[in-house]
Order: structure tokens, then C-alpha cells, then sequence
């Protein structure tokens, strides 16, 4: 089986459908957070003020590069790791690339006191939360093989939705 992406934005459920996809699959399951996280030794929020958002970025993709090279993975991406086109071409190359999308009311309510993301730190979250969409959710759209709402259905029947998906999709999907 190919590998499994999951896209969209924080709070979307990426890396809790991911486990949750992956364990139903028989895949391994990687985060990419997570990866740059060993990689690196300290938390993003570190990284993001020692290096700003652009230090962070280059790790990501390092990160995202090494686990492409993997097989039989389902990988949840940094929401904002598709703003790089290298990114973008990496994951439709190596795997199917799934959406995860919740509006912005829901991201806000998963998300509003979450101290460790580093974009939604200071300010008006929603606002925050509904440019990140703006500028994220046209790329996410673009890029997905499929896109499936995260919204009031459960975990289970998420996963369900996407185990259909990928199952009535030919392997050799390009």
C-alpha cells in the first residue's frame, strides 16, 4: 500500500486519525512535528524563538524528505508544512494526500488553550485560526487526493470514511 498524508490545518485531527488509520492499516504512523522534535532535541516552540518561523520551515522539510523515504507509512504533516512547494511535490509523489477539514469554529474550540503552538500564541486565536485558513485551505484543496470534514462525526467513523476512500482507489493512483 502506498503511504497515507494528512494535510490541513492545527486541530484538524491529523495526528489522531493518523494513529488511528495506521494501526487499522497495519502502517507505521509518523508525525511530522514529532520528527523535527527528535531531529532536533527541544519542542517547536524552542525552534521558533531561537530560529523564527523560517529556521522551523527548513527542518520541516527535512523532516517530511526522510519520512517520504519510507514505506507504508500514514505521516500527519505540520499544518503549515504545504506552504513549501517542495513540500507539496513531495508528498503527491510518495503517497495519497487526505485533507483533514474543520471550519474555523471547531479549530478554534480543539486549539484555544493549546500553549504549545507557536502561531496561535498572543491575540485573538479565532482570528488567527481564520487567516491561517484563508491563506492554507485554497493549498489543501489543490493539493488533496481526497478531503474528508472532521467535524461532528467521530474518530471511528472518520477513519472508516477514509479506509473506504483509499480502498476504492487503484494502487497505482498517480
Amino acid at each position: 500500500m502506498k503511504n497515507i498524508f494528512f494535510v490541513g490545518l492545527m486541530g484538524a485531527g491529523k495526528t489522531t486519525i493518523g494513529r488511528l488509520i495506521a494501526k487499522q492499516l497495519g502502517m507505521d504512523f509518523h508525525d511530522s512535528d514529532h520528527e523535527v522534535e527528535r531531529k532536533t532535541g527541544v519542542k517547536i516552540p524552542l525552534i521558533f524563538e531561537l530560529e523564527g518561523e523560517a529556521g522551523f520551515r527548513k527542518r520541516e522539510t527535512a523532516a517530511i524528505q526522510s519520512l517520504c523515504e519510507l514505506n507504508n507509512i500514514v505521516m500527519a504533516t505540520g499544518g503549515g508544512a504545504v506552504l513549501a512547494p517542495e513540500n507539496r511535490e513531495l508528498l503527491k509523489k510518495h503517497g495519497t494526500v487526505i485533507y483533514l477539514r474543520a471550519n474555523v469554529h471547531d479549530l478554534w474550540h480543539r486549539t484555544r488553550n493549546d500553549k504549545t503552538r507557536p502561531l496561535l500564541q498572543g491575540g485573538n486565536i479565532k482570528n488567527k485560526i481564520e487567516q491561517l485558513h484563508q491563506v492554507r485551505h485554497p493549498i489543501y484543496t489543490e493539493m488533496a487526493d481526497f478531503i474528508v470534514d472532521t467535524g461532528v462525526q467521530s474518530a471511528l467513523d472518520i477513519c472508516q470514511q477514509i479506509e473506504q476512500l483509499i480502498k476504492a482507489t487503484p494502487p497505482n493512483k498517480t
